[in-house]
């Protein structure tokens, strides 16, 4: 049996390989680096919704914007501590809250402007993130 991209086990083995990659990715991070994943699992749903909404399938577009309100609902926010991170926690959780809505908004009328807000205020804190951890580690 050949491989092609075309072929469902092909996928499904594909879809296996990355998720042992990332299985691995996390059982190895320090929280830092974590955190980074999340960032980039959220701008990877947001991504896939945005291609979904521009080709109509909408069953796919809510399933992205599901995962990417996941991953900051339950993962980005709920890594927040409020007692050691005071203000800027708060701020953040604010940022959460607010980036959310746009995700919601953005599924809810086809707004792919929202989803482009979504997506670069993620970029903005995922990039000051990036920017501490090396900084950390230099």
């Amino acid at each position: 049996m050949t491989y092609s991209r075309g072929n469902a086990a092909y996928g499904r083995g594909a879809n296996a390989y990355a998720r042992v990659g990332v299985e691995s990715g996390v059982m190895s991070a320090d929280p830092h680096k974590l955190i980074v994943m999340l960032f980039e699992g959220a701008q990877t749903a947001i991504r896939a919704a945005r291609i979904h909404m521009q080709d109509g399938n909408t069953g796919e577009k809510g399933k992205a914007v599901s995962k990417a309100l996941d991953i900051i609902n339950n993962g980005l926010a709920a890594a927040l501590d409020q007692e050691k991170g005071g203000d800027i926690a708060e701020r953040l959780a604010s940022l959460y809250d607010y980036i959310a809505r746009l995700l919601l908004t953005a599924n809810l009328r086809n707004d792919e402007e929202s989803l482009n807000q979504a997506e670069q205020l993620l970029e903005n804190i995922a990039s000051a993130w990036r920017e501490i951890g090396q900084q950390q580690s230099a």
